[in-house]
C-alpha cells in the first residue's frame, strides 16, 4: 500500500479511493498540471507477466475508446518501479450515489449514458464484461462516465474468456466463461432496474421481480425493455447495448412524455386553486408563529412543510421527499434531513451514527424539552434522541386549537392537514381525531 505523501514520478499519493483483487485506486495530485487525478496501481501480487499484460491491454484499449460516457485515459507508464494508469478524478461512484434517492429523469439520464458508452464500445468490437455501479464514475451531478476495461475482451467470432466479472451483476453465460456484448447487455438491464426500483434483480431472474411494482409506477413502458434485456436465454436478448439503446430511448421519450404531462396536469390544478390556498396558508402561517418553519416543500404536491415532517400533511406522501435547503448546519446521510454538529445521532430517522462532527456542545433557542434517558435536550418532534437513540415519547405542543393524533398522540391540525405529518394517519375519517 502506498502511503500519503508519497511521490510517483510527478504524481503525490493522497489517499487510497478503492481496493480491488488486482490493484488499488488512489487519489494523486498531478504537480506539473496541477490537478487530482484516479491512480490504478497493480498490487505486487498481481506483478506477474500475465497480470502485467491484462494492465497494458486496459491502457491500450482505453486510450482507443473516444467517447464523452466513457472514462478516458490521461496516462499510463512505469514510475518509480510501478506500472500506473492515471484517470481523471470524478466526485465518486454510482455505488456511492445510491445509497440516496435518484429522481426517475436522474436514473433515465444516467441509464441512456450508461447505454451509450456500451454502445460505442460494441461498435468497436468491444465488450466490457464487468458492468456495475462501481465502474460508472460519476462526475458532477448528472453525468456518468463507463470506467475500468481491465476485464474487457475484444470481440471475435470466438471468444475465449475466463468467467470474470462481478457476482450479482454477470451474465450466467459469462460465468460460464462465454461473454459476448449480449452479456454486457444483461448487466446494463440490471443496473438500470437497480435504479429505478431500488432492487437488484438476483438468479433465477423470473419476471416480474421484486421492485416491479414501483417499476410499473414510475416508468411502466421500460418494463417490456428491461425484461428483455436480462432474459436468462442470451438468444433472447438485444444482440447489443446500440440495439438495446435503440428500445431505450423510444421507452424513456414516452416516460417523459406521460411525466411532463402530468406534471403540466398537476400545474393547472395547483393554478386553479392558487387564491384560496394562499389565502388559507397565510392563515396557517400566522396560527403557527414559526412554531413550525414552512421552508421546504413537498416532492409530490409542492406544498410547504417543515423538514421535521416524515409524512405530507397535504397529499399523504410517505415517506416525505423534501425540497429546500436545511436551516441546520449539516444532513443527515440517510433521511437527508438537517443535524446539528454536536449531534452523536440523526433525531429524526433510526440512521447510524452520524457524529458529533465538533467537539463543541452549541446552544439552539428550538430546544424545548430534555430526554427523559439521557437529560440531552430535544427539539421539538424529534422522534429520537440525538444524544443516546432513545424513542422520544414527549407529546409536543403545537397551537391551542390544534388536536391530537388517535396513533401517535402528537398535535395535528384537520381544518388544515389531510394527513398526521408525523405518522401518516388519515384525518379526515370520521372518529379518527379527537
Amino acid at each position: 500500500m502506498l502511503r500519503r505523501g508519497q511521490r510517483l514520478g510527478k504524481y503525490r499519493i493522497r489517499g487510497r479511493l478503492a481496493q480491488g483483487g488486482f490493484a488499488d485506486v488512489y487519489r494523486a495530485h498531478d504537480t506539473v498540471e496541477g490537478v487530482d487525478v484516479a491512480l490504478k496501481v497493480p498490487l505486487p501480487s498481481s506483478l506477474t507477466p500475465t497480470m502485467m499484460d491484462a494492465f497494458r491491454r486496459e491502457a491500450r484499449m482505453a486510450a482507443q475508446l473516444d467517447h464523452p460516457c466513457i472514462l478516458r485515459l490521461k496516462n499510463a507508464d512505469n514510475t518509480d518501479g510501478h506500472f500506473i494508469i492515471s484517470y481523471p478524478l470524478g466526485s465518486g461512484s454510482l455505488d456511492d450515489r445510491l445509497a440516496r434517492r435518484l429522481a426517475v429523469p436522474l436514473a433515465l439520464s444516467f441509464g441512456e449514458q450508461l447505454l451509450s458508452a456500451l454502445a460505442y464500445a460494441h461498435e468497436q468490437h468491444v465488450i466490457h464484461c464487468d458492468v456495475k455501479p462501481e465502474n460508472l464514475i460519476l462526475f458532477g451531478e448528472d453525468r456518468l462516465r463507463l470506467a475500468d476495461f481491465g476485464l474487457a475482451k475484444v470481440a471475435a467470432s470466438t471468444i475465449a474468456a475466463s468467467a470474470s466479472g462481478t457476482i450479482g451483476f454477470m451474465a450466467p453465460e459469462q460465468a460460464l466463461g462465454r461473454p459476448s456484448a449480449r452479456s454486457d447487455v444483461f448487466s446494463a438491464g440490471l443496473v438500470i432496474y437497480r435504479m429505478l426500483t431500488g432492487v437488484l434483480p438476483e438468479w433465477p431472474y423470473d419476471w416480474p421481480p421484486p421492485g416491479h411494482d414501483k417499476l410499473m409506477r414510475i416508468a411502466p413502458e421500460l418494463s417490456e425493455v428491461l425484461q428483455r434485456a436480462i432474459q436468462v436465454d442470451a438468444r433472447r436478448r438485444y444482440r447489443d447495448a446500440g440495439q438495446l439503446l435503440t428500445a431505450y430511448r423510444k421507452a424513456e421519450r414516452k416516460v417523459l412524455r406521460r411525466r411532463k404531462a402530468k406534471s403540466e396536469a398537476a400545474a393547472e390544478r395547483n393554478r386553479s386553486l392558487r387564491d384560496w390556498r394562499s389565502v388559507r396558508l397565510r392563515q396557517l402561517r400566522g396560527m403557527l408563529d414559526g412554531r413550525l418553519a414552512l421552508t421546504h416543500t413537498c416532492g409530490a404536491c409542492q406544498q410547504p412543510v417543515d423538514e421535521r415532517m416524515h409524512v405530507c400533511p397535504w397529499c399523504g406522501a410517505d415517506p416525505l421527499g423534501l425540497q429546500g435547503e436545511t436551516t441546520f448546519p449539516a444532513q443527515c446521510p440517510r433521511c437527508e434531513r438537517g443535524i446539528k454538529l454536536d449531534w452523536s445521532y440523526c433525531a429524526w430517522c433510526y440512521g447510524p451514527k452520524v457524529g458529533p462532527q465538533s467537539s463543541r456542545r452549541f446552544t439552539d433557542r428550538r430546544y424545548a424539552a430534555a430526554c427523559g434517558s439521557c437529560g440531552g435536550k430535544l427539539i421539538p418532534f424529534s422522534r429520537y434522541c440525538p444524544w443516546c437513540h432513545v424513542r422520544v415519547r414527549v407529546r409536543w405542543p403545537l397551537v391551542k386549537t390544534a388536536r391530537r393524533c388517535t396513533k401517535c398522540e402528537q398535535p395535528v391540525l384537520p381544518g388544515f392537514w389531510a394527513h398526521c405529518p408525523w405518522c401518516g394517519d388519515g384525518l379526515r375519517e370520521r372518529g379518527r381525531q379527537r
